[in-house]
C-alpha cells in the first residue's frame, strides 16, 4: 500500500486534473447508461457463460499499473479529434437502443469509456494504452450467438470418437442415439462458455507474454482450437463411460467435472504448451514513452488542443442527444388493428390444434398472437403461428434471444438448421425425445420479408433513425412428423397456395 501512496503522491498537476476529468467523465457515462452496466453485471454474475467477465475489471487495472511508469512521462492533454470516436461509440449505443439489441448498446456504453479516454488524456497517452483500450471489448456479454453451430461442431467430435472407439451409434443433429440411450449435445453442452473464456485468456496472453506476431497468433489459434476440441472430448468421454457405467453414473461424473474444473484442466494444457516459446522479455517495460513522444505517425496526427471546457461540453452534448434520439425512436409504436384471423388458404381447411406435444412459439411484447392448424385434402397438416407487433424494442424483440420457434424450459430442443426455403429460418425441433417438427420463421417489416435477425434488426433500425412507423410481422409455418407426407412437403405445399408471402403477412398487421 505505501508503494501505491508514493506514486500517488508523485502525480503531477496536469496528470491529477487529467484524471479527475476522466474520472468525472467515467461517473456520468456510467449513470447516465446506468441500465446498461446493471444488465451487463447481471449476465456477469447470474449466466455462466460470463463468469469469467467479473476478473476483467481487475485484469484492466493490472494492465494499466504495468505501463504506468512510462504513461507518466507523457503529458496529458486534450485531444479534440478523440470526439469522433466518442460520437462513434454513442452512435453504436443508439443503433442498439432502436433495434433492441442488447449487445449494441452494451458494446456502445463500454466503446463510451474508453473513447473518453483519448478525447481527454490525448493521442500518445492512448497510444501507451492501446492494449488496455481494447481489452475492455471483453467486458461485454458476447458469444451466445454461437450455441448453436458449437453445438453442431461438438456433435461431430464426439459421434467421430464414439466410432473410432467402436461404439455403434446414429446422429441426428444435435442427437446421437447409442446402445446406453439417447444422448443430447444441449446449449450447456456447446462449450461456448469456456471458448468465450479461453478466446479472453488468449488475447491477454499473446500481449503480456509474447513480442512475436507468430506467436501471438499461434496462442490465439491454439485457445480457440483446444476448448473446442476438448469440449468433444468431454462429451465422448460422457458417452463411452455411460456404456460401461449407465447413463446416469455417467452423466453425474461430468457435472461434476463439467465447470471450472475442466476450464482450469484446459487452461493448464494451453500454459504448459505454450510456457517455453515465451519470447517476452522480464523487467522491460512494456511501453517506450520516449518512442511515442517521438513517434512521426503521432506527430503527424496530432493537433492543438482545444480548452477542457469545450471538449467536456462537446461530450456532454453527445450524450444527451444520443439519450434523446434513442427515446424519440423508442416512443414510435405502428398503429394496430383491432384483432385478428387466421384467413381462408385455398386447398386447405382450418382443423383442431392438436400437436402430440404442445408447441407454441414465443413472441414477448406481441399485440396479437395466433395459432391454428390447416389441413389439405391430401391429409397433409401445416401449423401457422402468427405475431404482429406496433413495435420493436426491449421486451418486445421478434427475433430477440429466446423468442421463436423454440420454446426455452419447455419439452423442445433444438436439432438442427432445417432444409431451405428461400428466404425462411428453417429448424429441426425434437420433442421429449421421440416427436420431431419442422419449423420455418419469416419476418415482415416494410418491404423487408427474411428469416434473418439481423435483417430485421437492420430494417427496424432504419425505421428508428428516421423515424418511420412501420409494425412488425412474425410468421412460423411448422409440420410434425408422422402425418402424411414429410413436413418439408407440407409446409412447401402451404406456402405455395398463400402466395405471395409478404402481402399475406402484411394483412395480420393490418397493412395494405
Amino acid at each position: 500500500m505505501g508503494g501505491l501512496g508514493a506514486a500517488g503522491r508523485s502525480l503531477s498537476p496536469a496528470w491529477q486534473k487529467a484524471l479527475v476529468r476522466l474520472g468525472a467523465v467515467w461517473t456520468v457515462i456510467l449513470v447516465m447508461f446506468a441500465s446498461d452496466w446493471s444488465a451487463m453485471a447481471r449476465q456477469w454474475w447470474d449466466i455462466s457463460t460470463y463468469n469469467h467477465i467479473v476478473l476483467i475489471p481487475a485484469i484492466l487495472v493490472w494492465l494499466v499499473w504495468q505501463r504506468w511508469p512510462e504513461l507518466e512521462k507523457l503529458e496529458p492533454v486534450a485531444w479534440w479529434p478523440g470526439l469522433t470516436l466518442f460520437a462513434g461509440a454513442a452512435f453504436i449505443w443508439v443503433l442498439g437502443a432502436m433495434s433492441g439489441l442488447d449487445l449494441a448498446r452494451q458494446l456502445g456504453a463500454v466503446c463510451m469509456l474508453g473513447a473518453a479516454v483519448p478525447v481527454l488524456l490525448g493521442l500518445r497517452v492512448s497510444a501507451g494504452l492501446i492494449f488496455p483500450l481494447g481489452y475492455l471489448v471483453f467486458l461485454v456479454p458476447v458469444g451466445e450467438e454461437l450455441v448453436k453451430v458449437l453445438q453442431m461442431v461438438t456433435a461431430e467430435i464426439t459421434i467421430a470418437l464414439t466410432h473410432i472407439s467402436g461404439i455403434p451409434a446414429v446422429i441426428d443433429g444435435v442427437f446421437i442415439e447409442t446402445p446406453a440411450g439417447l444422448f443430447e449435445v444441449a446449449e450447456a453442452c456447446s462449450g461456448v462458455k469456456f471458448l468465450i473464456a479461453m478466446i479472453a485468456f488468449g488475447v491477454l496472453a499473446a500481449n503480456v507474454c509474447f513480442v512475436s506476431w507468430g506467436r501471438r497468433l499461434a496462442m490465439l489459434a491454439a485457445c480457440i482450437a483446444v476448448p473446442i476440441v476438448a469440449n468433444g472430448i468431454r462429451a465422448w468421454g460422457t458417452i463411452y463411460a455411460a456404456q460401461i457405467f449407465g447413463i446416469e453414473t455417467a452423466a453425474g461424473f461430468d457435472h461434476i467435472v463439467y465447470g471450472w474444473i475442466f476450464f482450469a484442466l484446459v487452461l493448464s494444457l494451453v500454459i504448459l504448451g505454450a510456457w517455453r516459446f515465451f519470447d517476452r522479455p522480464v523487467n522491460v517495460p512494456v511501453i517506450d514513452a520516449e518512442a511515442i513522444r517521438s513517434s512521426p505517425l503521432l506527430a503527424r496526427l496530432d493537433v492543438p488542443s482545444l480548452s477542457y471546457k469545450r471538449v467536456l461540453f462537446a461530450i456532454a452534448a453527445i450524450m444527451i442527444a444520443a439519450r434523446g434520439w434513442a427515446l424519440g425512436a423508442e416512443s414510435l409504436a405502428a398503429p394496430m388493428p383491432r384483432m385478428i384471423d387466421l384467413p381462408d388458404v385455398p386447398g386447405w381447411t382450418r382443423v383442431d390444434y392438436s400437436p402430440r406435444i404442445w408447441w407454441e412459439p414465443r413472441a414477448d411484447g406481441a399485440k396479437h398472437k395466433l395459432l391454428g392448424r390447416y389441413r389439405d385434402t391430401k391429409g397433409s397438416e401445416v401449423d401457422v403461428f402468427v405475431a404482429v407487433y406496433p413495435r420493436q424494442g426491449e421486451g418486445s424483440e421478434a427475433g430477440g434471444f429466446g423468442q421463436g420457434a423454440v420454446m426455452p424450459d419447455s419439452p423442445w430442443s433444438w436439432q438442427s438448421p432445417g432444409p431451405a426455403f428461400d428466404t425462411g429460418k428453417s429448424e429441426r425441433l425434437l420433442g421429449s425425445g421421440n416427436v420431431e417438427r419442422l419449423a420455418v420463421t419469416w419476418y415482415r417489416n416494410g418491404q423487408m420479408l427474411s428469416g434473418s435477425n439481423a435483417e430485421l434488426k437492420l430494417a427496424v433500425i432504419a425505421n428508428h433513425l428516421l423515424f418511420r412507423v412501420r409494425p412488425t410481422t412474425t410468421l412460423i409455418l411448422s409440420a410434425e412428423d408422422g402425418y402424411k407426407g414429410s413436413p418439408a412437403q407440407a409446409i412447401a405445399d402451404f406456402r405455395r397456395s398463400v402466395g405471395p408471402l409478404g402481402p399475406w403477412m402484411d394483412r395480420f398487421a393490418g397493412v395494405r
